[in-house]
């Protein structure tokens, strides 16, 4: 109790605060980003990573609460994502410890970069259609996203929005915001899955409770102001966005991985977010002309 005075308190809440909003309105990154901000703030890694999972059993139940109030879930979907999320995850938790989770990394960052680079161009250079076919999006696509999903983000500390969202978003069936609520509504039960697996298989004092509530804190503040700006934004700038997040953090992996560091690693980044940003202005353009050309009546 005594490692969180006031201070830290009220940052951690803000870390939990920023952490749900990227995770609410893009549909992943809770995991990663908390985990940084925590490991940043000077937290051991086992303490970061066993708070940021029991935490996100608070954060994605308030998440999940906001996005279904704001329309933007699909439950039939979240029934066949959540409930193999929730099997792999405890899986997952439960065999970390003799699993090396590290030698799969650049294998998934490989092909979560090669899925962020096909939602760039898709949404902001190809226009981005999407043709919702409610029903398309059944047992034999979620099922096994699912599992993957939930294993990978209990063994690799994250995963479940990074996989499962581009994933979803790939096959064009539905629409953004849709995707995103789903997926931030069927990650409790994968948090809560992950979580009494770590529970039975790791010390109890590894959880530190003022980081988690402070998590808790912020994350449930963010949840319903995600869910608001996920239902407002253009789905085609949703799309964008998370291709480049995903872009941006998997091949931080990849170059770690290859052994470029220093000046062409700062390059490598600088390209990255400069050909992010053209493409969000290619989006806002392309938006503001659809807008433009198709003026509907007030409803």
């Amino acid at each position: 109790m005594g490692i969180v005075g006031l201070q830290k308190f009220v940052l951690l809440a803000l870390f939990g605060l920023a952490a749900q909003l990227i995770d609410g309105a893009l549909g992943m990154a809770y995991g990663l980003t908390s985990t940084t901000l925590l490991l940043a703030a000077g937290l051991a890694p086992a303490v970061a990573s066993a708070s940021v999972h029991l935490a996100e059993v608070g954060t994605t139940l308030a998440s999940g609460a906001a996005h279904w109030k704001m329309g933007n879930t699909d439950w039939r979907a979240v029934r066949w994502l959540a409930l193999p999320g929730g099997v792999g995850a405890f899986a997952g938790a439960t065999v970390l410890s003799n699993l090396d989770g590290d030698a799969a990394r650049p294998w998934i960052s490989l092909f979560l970069v090669a899925l962020g680079a096909y939602l760039i161009v898709r949404f902001a250079f190809f226009g981005g259609k999407i043709d919702v076919r409610p029903g398309t999006l059944r047992r034999p696509l979620l099922a096994p996203l699912g599992f993957v999903a939930g294993f990978l983000d209990a063994v690799g500390g994250g995963g479940w929005g990074p996989i499962s969202t581009p994933t979803i978003l790939a096959s064009g069936r539905m629409e953004p915001r849709k995707v995103i609520g789903t997926v931030s509504t069927s990650e409790f039960v994968v948090a809560a899955s992950a979580s009494i697996g770590f529970l039975v298989s790791l010390d109890r004092s590894v959880f530190v409770l003022p980081v988690v509530i402070a998590l808790l804190v912020g994350g449930a503040i963010g949840a319903p102001l995600a869910a608001w700006l996920v239902r407002w934004l253009h789905p085609r700038v949703l799309g964008a966005a998370v291709g480049g997040l995903i872009v941006l953090t998997n091949g931080r992996s990849l170059l770690n991985v290859a052994g470029v560091e220093g000046d062409p690693q700062i390059a490598a980044y600088v390209a990255i977010i400069a050909v992010w940003f053209a493409a969000i202005v290619v989006v806002v353009r392309g938006v503001r002309q659809e807008r433009g050309l198709n003026v509907s009546p007030a409803d």
